[in-house]
């Protein structure tokens, strides 16, 4: 066999065995892997740990991150193959699933274990209720997202039915529902950070109640691929698990200061001290996942909470859609 044959046959059977990823360039020969993120969010902040510190690379991995701005866009370029692995709301995966995809979306490395948003209101109440609620015009979330329905899951926990009790107002693209509360619509907003800490910080909102901490655990946000390309990519899969559990060590061991200054040059924009402020609501609050496993528990509430919101047309077995094998690996390699 000619000698420059035999060495694009080589190339290609380790193509085949190590995946396409991992032979499709990058720095230093490493494994190229694209990351969609539904949003850039200081809630995901054990992703930007991962980056500033070097734990994908040190795995050898090539990571280019893009900001992919929505649940739906996410998942389409998931499925259309411009993004190797998405971080989204584990919902999203649901959807492709009772859709009847051959191909599904498979959750892998869990991120975030609570919903991130807060209950703000525009005069400070020392005293909140959340009867006080009642008759009230509510500026909520985008309908069929996760924060809208772990907020409808919360108010029904507390006896409010989001429909019959509440002026709710729910066709806000998520972009504009902090400047719609700003300009005067809704006596009650439910925000992401950190909005409601600069709504706080410049006296224009005052956060109530957490609904993180209300919904109790979920699956909030995943990393999450398609059967497909897991399949053919295994090594690289694991490698990525890795490294977010690296990052999620890191967080939980280091103080909301050093975790702000490891993130900052994701929010150049940022006023410091607000993503110091809104690190530490969210570590103090557990909303960080300590390790990347997406238990039983976590899926249940999952299902509790989409049932509660109509949006689930039967239940999905946690085996359909989540393969923990790689997350339950990373904690073994991976100590602290």
């Amino acid at each position: 066999m000619h000698k420059r044959t035999m060495i694009v046959a080589l190339v290609f059977l380790l193509c085949s065995s190590l995946g396409l990823a991992a032979c499709s360039g990058g720095n230093g020969g490493n494994a190229k892997v694209k990351i969609g993120e539904v949003t850039r969010s200081i809630f995901y902040a054990p992703q930007y740990v991962a980056l500033s510190q070097g734990f994908f690379a040190d795995e050898g991995l090539d990571v280019e991150l893009q900001t992919t701005a929505g649940g739906d866009k996410t998942m389409t370029a998931l499925l259309s193959g411009v993004i190797d692995v998405a971080l989204v709301g584990s919902e999203t995966s649901v959807y492709v699933y009772q859709q009847g995809s051959e191909d599904p979306v498979i959750n892998f490395a869990q991120l975030t274990q609570t919903d991130g948003t807060f209950l703000v209101s525009r005069t400070p109440d020392d005293d909140f209720q959340w009867d006080d609620l009642r008759g009230s015009t509510f500026l909520g979330q985008r309908k069929g997202g996760m924060p809208q329905m772990a907020g409808e899951f919360t108010l029904r926990k507390h006896g409010i039915d989001p429909q019959q009790d509440l002026n709710l107002i729910q066709n806000v693209d998520f972009a504009n529902i902090s400047s719609a509360f700003a300009s005067g619509t809704g006596e009650y907003v439910q925000l992401f950070e950190p909005e409601a800490s600069i709504f706080e910080k410049e006296g224009r909102g005052y956060v109530l109640a957490s609904f993180g901490v209300e919904s109790g655990r979920l699956p909030y946000t995943v990393f999450m691929t398609k059967q497909s390309y897991m399949q053919k990519n295994k090594e690289v899969v694991q490698k990525f698990t890795n490294a977010v559990h690296k990052a999620q060590l890191w967080v939980d061991a280091n103080s909301p200061e050093k975790i702000a200054d490891a993130i900052l040059p994701y929010f150049k924009d940022a006023d410091k001290d607000i993503v110091l402020r809104v690190v530490k609501r969210y570590k103090d609050q557990g909303s960080y996942a300590a390790d990347p496993v997406l238990d039983e528990e976590e899926w249940t509430n999952l299902m509790a909470v989409m049932s509660g919101a109509g949006e689930l047309k039967q239940e999905v077995p946690i085996d359909r859609i989540v393969d923990n094998s790689f997350a339950k690996e990373a904690k073994e390699k991976v100590k602290p």
